[in-house]
C-alpha cells in the first residue's frame, strides 16, 4: 500500500527525484574517494616526508568535500521540496475524497480518525519519503560502493564483511520485526486521544454542568497512558537499535585492527591501507545502519499509508451519476415516492414508504416525535443520504440522476444545529453567494430578525465569528444561518427544527418575514412546535418512520390521533404555565 502511495504522489515530480539520485550518487562517490586520498596521504606523503605530495593531495581532498558538501545539499532540498509537494497532494486528495462522503462514510471512520490521518499520517509518510531521498538513495551506493573500495585495498580482509553485514542485516531486521504491530496499535491509541479530547473540548459546558470534570480527566489519562504504553513499548525496542549496531561496529574495527595490524606487521599491507580499510568498514556499515534506522520508520509509515488509502479508496455511497440529466420541472418541485431509508447493519429501516409532494409557493410542515426520522427524511433530499428504497424527486428528476452540484445549488438547507465557520459575520452570510453585495448581507438579515444584534457588534458585517459560532448565543446562530440561506435565494428551503432556539415573538415575526420572500419558493419545514407550522399548507405527520397523516392542521386535528396527541401535549404544557 505504501509502495501504491508514493508511486501514484512521487510520479509528478520524478524529475526532482532524478536530481536527488544523481546528485547523491556523486556525494557518495566523493565520500568514497576520501579514504583512498588519506591513504595516499599516509602512504606516500607521510611516510617518506614529502611535504608537497600532503599539500596537494589534501587540497584535492578539500575540493572533493567541497563537492560533497554542495550535492549532499542539492539532494537534500530538491528531495524535502519532493516530499512536500507530494504530502500536500495526499492532504488535497483526502480533503476531495472525504468532501465526496455522505453521513453513512464519516460515521464510519469518525471525525477525530479522519483529522488524524490528514495529519499525523501524511506527516509520517512524508518524513520517510524526506529520509528515503537522503539515506534510501544513499545507503546501498555507499555499501556497495564501500565494499568494492575495501576489497581494492585488501581482499583478505574481506571475511569480516561477510561476516558483520549479514550479522547487522539480521539483527535489524529481528528488531523491526517486532515494531510493526506496535507502530499499528499507536496510531489507533493516536485516534482515541485525538476523539477524548475533541470531545472534551466540544462538551466543555456540559462537562462543567454536570461536574463531570474529574471523571472526564480520568477517561482522557486513561486514553493518554495507553498511547504512551504504546509509544514505549515501540521505544524500547528503538532503543535496541543504536546498541546493537554500535555493538557489531565496534567488533567489527577491532577485528579489523587485529588481523590488519598482522598484515601491516609482515608488510603485505601499508599503514594507510589500513586506515582506509577501517574508514570503509565504518562507511558499510554506518550505512546498513542508516538503512536500518530508515527500515524502523517504514513500519510505521506503512501503517499510515494504508490507513490514508482506505480513505481514499472508500467510494461514497452517494455516487455522482456518469450522466447527469437535467431538471424537467421546476426545482422548487420536491416529490418522496416510496422513499425508504436504513442505517448499515440496522434490524429496521429509520423511514419506510415515505410518500408525499411538495409544490413550489407553498410549505410544507414535518412533525412527529423525537426519533420519528424528521432529520434524516430531509437529508434525502439535497442527497446527504440516499434512499435505499423508493426514490426522491426534484424537479421532476430523480436525484440520483442529477448532479449533486446542480441539485445542492437549488436548495438553502437551515440545519438543527448551525454552523458558523471562523471568519466575520459577512463571510459566513456570503457562503452561499460570493457575490452578495453588502445591501443584499442586510436586507437578509432583516428578514433573519438578525439585523439589530449584528448592527450592535463592534465591527457590525466585520465582525470575527469564532469557529463554530460558539461567539453568538444559539438564537443568534440560527437566525444567522437563516440569514445565510437567503443569501443564496435557492428554490428549496430546508428548515431543520431551525426556529427551536427562539422565543414564540421572533418566531412569529420571522415566519412573517420569510413568507413574501420564499413565496414562490418550496418551503420545508421541521418543527417540534405546533405555533410554528399551524399555518402550513401541508403539514406530514411521522411516527416511527412512517407517515400517519397528512394535512392541514384542522384537519390533522381532526383526523390524525398522533397530531392531535401533539396538540393536546403541547396546549397543556402552554396552559400549565
Amino acid at each position: 500500500m505504501l509502495i501504491r502511495l508514493l508511486r501514484t504522489y512521487l510520479y509528478p515530480y520524478r524529475k526532482q527525484l532524478v536530481g536527488v539520485v544523481l546528485l547523491q550518487l556523486v556525494a557518495v562517490m566523493a565520500s568514497l574517494y576520501l579514504p583512498s586520498l588519506n591513504a595516499d596521504i599516509i602512504d606516500n606523503g607521510v611516510t617518506k616526508g614529502n611535504i608537497g605530495y600532503i599539500w596537494n593531495t589534501g587540497l584535492w581532498m578539500l575540493a572533493v568535500s567541497f563537492v560533497q558538501i554542495v550535492c549532499s545539499s542539492a539532494s537534500v532540498f530538491l528531495g524535502a521540496k519532493a516530499a512536500m509537494a507530494a504530502g500536500r497532494d495526499v492532504r488535497g486528495a483526502l480533503l476531495h475524497r472525504v468532501g465526496t462522503f455522505s453521513a453513512r462514510e464519516v460515521g464510519y471512520f469518525g471525525a477525530p480518525s479522519l483529522i488524524t490521518r490528514n495529519t499525523n499520517d501524511v506527516q509520517q509518510v512524508q518524513l520517510l519519503i524526506v529520509m528515503s531521498c537522503t539515506i534510501l538513495v544513499m545507503a546501498p551506493i555507499m555499501c556497495v560502493g564501500g565494499i568494492v573500495m575495501a576489497l581494492r585495498e585488501d581482499l583478505g580482509l574481506s571475511w569480516i564483511l561477510v561476516v558483520a553485514v549479514p550479522a547487522l542485516g539480521l539483527a535489524m531486521s529481528l528488531i523491526i520485526a517486532r515494531m510493526v504491530p506496535g507502530f499499528r496499535m499507536m496510531q489507533s491509541k493516536l485516534d482515541a486521544v485525538n476523539r477524548v479530547l475533541r470531545e472534551q473540548i466540544t462538551g466543555i459546558r456540559v462537562v462543567r454542568a454536570f461536574v463531570r470534570e474529574r471523571e472526564e480527566v480520568w477517561r482522557f489519562g486513561v486514553a493518554n497512558h495507553e498511547l504512551t504504553d504504546a509509544a514505549l513499548r515501540v521505544g524500547k525496542l528503538a532503543a535496541l537499535m543504536f546498541p546493537t549496531v554500535m555493538l557489531i561496529s565496534n567488533i567489527t574495527s577491532v577485528a579489523v585492527i587485529w588481523f590488519g595490524g598482522h598484515e601491516v606487521n609482515s608488510g603485505t599491507m601499508e599503514i594507510g591501507s589500513l586506515t582506509a580499510m577501517l574508514s570503509y568498514i565504518m562507511q558499510i556499515l554506518m550505512s546498513v545502519m542508516m538503512a536500518s534506522f530508515l527500515a524502523m520508520m517504514a513500519p510505521r509509515a506503512s501503517v499510515c499509508a494504508e490507513r490514508i488509502a482506505e480513505v481514499l479508496d472508500t467510494e461514497s455511497s452517494v455516487v455522482p451519476p456518469e450522466r447527469p440529466e437535467p431538471f424537467v420541472d421546476d426545482p422548487g418541485l420536491v416529490e418522496l415516492r416510496g422513499a425508504e431509508f436504513s442505517y448499515p447493519g440496522a434490524d429496521e429501516p429509520v423511514l419506510f414508504s415515505i410518500d408525499f409532494r411538495a409544490e413550489p409557493g407553498k410549505t410544507t410542515a414535518i412533525i412527529g416525535a423525537t426519533g420519528s426520522g424528521k432529520s434524516t427524511l430531509l437529508n434525502l433530499i439535497p442527497r446527504l443520504v440516499d434512499a435505499t428504497s423508493g426514490a426522491v424527486f426534484v424537479g421532476g428528476t430523480d436525484v440520483r440522476k442529477l448532479d449533486p452540484d446542480l441539485l445542492r445549488s437549488q436548495i438553502g438547507i437551515i440545519p438543527q444545529k448551525p454552523y458558523l465557520f471562523s471568519g466575520t459575520v459577512a463571510s459566513n452570510l456570503r457562503y452561499g453567494n460570493p457575490d452578495a453585495t453588502d445591501d443584499d448581507l442586510w436586507r437578509c438579515l432583516d428578514i433573519a430578525q438578525a439585523a439589530d444584534f449584528v448592527r450592535e457588534m463592534p465591527q457590525g458585517l466585520e465582525t470575527p465569528v469564532a469557529q463554530g459560532g460558539t461567539t453568538v448565543s444559539g438564537g443568534q446562530r440560527q437566525r444567522l444561518a437563516i440569514a445565510r440561506a437567503l443569501v443564496k435565494k435557492p428554490k428549496v428551503y430546508l428548515f431543520d427544527d431551525s426556529f427551536s432556539a427562539l422565543d414564540l415573538a421572533t418566531d412569529a415575526r420571522l415566519r412573517h418575514a420569510l413568507a413574501p420572500v420564499t413565496s414562490d419558493a418550496c418551503v420545508i419545514i421541521v418543527a417540534q412546535r405546533v405555533s410554528t407550522i399551524r399555518e402550513a399548507d401541508q403539514i406530514v405527520v411521522l411516527d416511527d418512520g412512517a407517515v400517519v397523516g397528512r394535512g392541514t392542521h384542522d384537519e390533522l386535528v381532526a383526523d390524525c390521533p398522533t397530531y392531535a396527541e401533539i396538540v393536546d401535549s403541547q396546549l397543556a404544557a402552554e396552559d400549565a404555565r
